[in-house]
């Protein structure tokens, strides 16, 4: 048999974990040997001491431990090392959870935060929420636990460390296997495993290997798949191989557990009639017993290897064998003071069952009162241990709701601030709003009233423009009726003047014909006139009055003809009624005729005389 729990297997695992550091006598003495060097810079020693403290630990020389930590503390708050010192806080909360100084544990846990919020690290508050994870381990939280674990998690997104994503991942895996939640105890085993091999770590990866085991077991258990329990003894295996791969840089009590470890395997899993199994369980078992046989604080698991051993003597029949194994597991236990009270109690009630067993009913009563007496005392110290806890559980729920408090008060004080500071600020705005809308409005007047003057100012000149422009356009147009009505008149006077021509040239021919005789003379001497006559009117209607057809036109309302107005020109140039019928070959009665409806065009009356009429309109 073995006297520690399943369970309390990874108690044991969490015990052994290390912050990096070897974990052998000789390697704290080379760590001793460096602190002291002379030559080294002082802001390089709070580091080494941090090793120097976790080695101690790891051996459970737990005064030590504490005096290298506060060294440390003192050493890196000095140097404003903030990160340094949170680490030396995180690994005193570890110790204080461990040997149940529960009533100092908070104000570590504590201290540890605010320091991280010092170093502004993400590293620093990692190891500061991994610290508050020991807390509420402590108190049985394993939902605040995961919190914390979870929020760690976080900060090393913002700057990797692979050594405490390891010990965090790790503490997840031990939360999920309390909770027998097989696939997350599956993952996070898997991913502290390859974080402490980024590490290099080798006391923390032979725990993660362990853990790699018994989630493999988990799955056996499950499945009865063989290759899980193969996959079992592999992990266990390569736990235990660290230990000589890397001398000095696993503790002997991680060592010691996984062989432990291994042998309660062959002792579960294998069969009685399997002589091989039977002889590496032996043989691990005595492992685990020969490296811790002078060891301190490691009566428990001594006491466990001693307790497989008696196993196995007893299915050998062996039972003087059997008895040694037991008394001395039973001597072991005695040593330490006060004994781990669980194991003791197991270690007693085996020697009851076998003197029961043997008849020695003395002795089994002996030792079965003993068991009474332990189980007594461990209730007692149970219930001492449960009052600090709930001393420091409603501390700290205490302390969280005066956090909450000032949390509240504090957003409340930033909220009225705010609300101060935006109506200060909106008063601000509204009267800036004011003057700048004032500024605005009185600007925006004096610029409308000038811009009004500039556009009456603008609208007048451009009704200048336009009458300007309205009565160049008038002149033009005035310009060019004048010169078309000159052009006509030009046109006219010499279209009469060549009907004229023509027609006495056509007389002329008319009388040569008929064999009259003709005074060339005479005619040429009144044609020389009446061109002086035609030309002189002519000039006199163009230059003198040259509106006069349009004045015409108006007063007959457009009514006029071309033929009208070549009548009204030649009456204008005083022909009579016979030379105007010669020239438009037309009778003297049709000249009268044209006469009369021009008057009635013209609107004249009967009595008024045409003639009289056009030279005074030609005036």
């Amino acid at each position: 048999m073995t006297f520690l729990r399943y369970k309390l297997f990874i108690s044991a695992c969490i015990i052994g974990l290390s912050f990096g550091v070897f974990a052998q006598t000789t390697i704290s003495d080379s760590l001793r040997t460096a602190i002291d060097n002379i030559s080294l810079n002082e802001t390089e020693k709070p580091a080494l001491l941090n090793q120097l403290a976790e080695a101690n630990r790891i051996n459970r020389n737990y005064e030590a431990a504490i005096a290298n930590a506060k060294q440390c503390i003192a050493l890196a708050l000095k140097h404003k090392n903030f990160t340094e010192a949170v680490k030396a806080y995180t690994l005193l909360a570890n110790i204080k959870a461990t040997t149940q100084q529960f009533a100092s544990l908070k104000q570590t846990c504590d201290t540890a935060l605010t320091m991280a919020q010092q170093a502004n690290d993400p590293i620093a508050m990692a190891y500061a929420y991994y610290s508050r994870v020991w807390l509420y381990k402590t108190l049985g939280d394993a939902e605040n636990v995961v919190k914390y674990c979870q929020l760690g998690l976080k900060e090393l997104e913002k700057k990797a460390d692979p050594f405490i994503a390891s010990k965090i991942y790790y503490r997840l895996y031990v939360v999920n296997s309390d909770w027998n939640n097989e696939s997350k105890v599956n993952f996070y085993a898997r991913k502290a495993t390859e974080n402490a091999l980024q590490a290099k770590d080798y006391n923390l990866l032979s725990n993660c290997y362990t853990a790699l085991s018994i989630a493999h077991e988990y799955n056996y258990n499950k499945s009865k798949n063989k290759t899980e329990l193969d996959s079992t003894l592999f992990y266990l295996n390569r736990s235990e191989m660290l230990y000589r791969q890397y001398p000095g840089q696993v503790a002997d009590n991680t060592y010691a557990i996984a062989c432990i470890n291994i042998a309660d395997a062959y002792l579960k899993y294998f069969p009685e009639t399997d002589k091989n199994a039977r002889n590496l369980a032996i043989r691990y078992a005595g492992s685990a017993r020969s490296v811790l046989k002078n060891a301190g604080n490691s009566q428990e698991i001594v006491a466990s290897s001693l307790g497989i051993l008696s196993e196995y003597a007893r299915r050998d029949g062996n039972s003087l064998q059997q008895e040694n194994y037991l008394q001395e597991a039973y001597r072991v236990m005695k040593t330490e003071q006060p004994p781990y009270y669980y194991t003791m109690i197991n270690v007693v009630q085996a020697l009851s069952d076998f003197y029961e067993k043997k008849g020695d009913y003395q002795q089994a009563l002996s030792f079965q009162k003993e068991v009474t007496g332990y189980t007594a005392k461990n209730f007692n110290q149970q219930q001492a241990l449960n009052a600090q806890k709930l001393e420091i559980q409603y501390e700290t729920e205490k302390k969280n709701s005066e956090m909450q408090v000032l949390k509240e008060q504090e957003k409340s004080r930033r909220l009225q601030n705010y609300l101060y500071g935006y109506i200060a600020l909106a008063s601000l705005l509204g009267l800036l709003f004011m003057f700048r809308s004032y500024h605005f409005k009185l600007r925006y007047s004096l610029q409308r009233e000038k811009q009004l003057q500039l556009e009456n100012q603008e609208s007048e000149l451009q009704v200048k423009l336009e009458k300007e422009e309205q009565a160049r356009l008038r002149a033009e147009q005035q310009l060019l009726e004048t010169q078309q009505q000159q052009l006509k008149l030009e046109v006219m006077a010499n279209t009469l003047q060549l009907e004229h021509k023509n027609r006495m040239l056509h007389n002329i021919k008319e009388k040569l014909s008929e064999g009259d005789p003709v005074n060339m003379q005479r005619i040429l001497k009144e044609e020389m006139m009446l061109d002086n006559d035609f030309e002189h009117a002519t000039l006199q209607i163009q230059h003198v009055h040259p509106d006069f057809f349009h004045l015409l036109n108006d007063k007959a309302k457009k009514k006029l003809t071309l033929l009208d107005l070549k009548l009204c020109a030649y009456l204008y140039l005083k022909m009579d009624t016979r030379q105007i019928s010669q020239l438009m070959h037309i009778e003297a009665k049709s000249v009268r005729m044209s006469r009369y409806r021009i008057k009635q065009k013209l609107g004249l009356d009967k009595e008024e005389d045409l003639n009289i009429f056009l030279q005074q309109l030609g005036t």
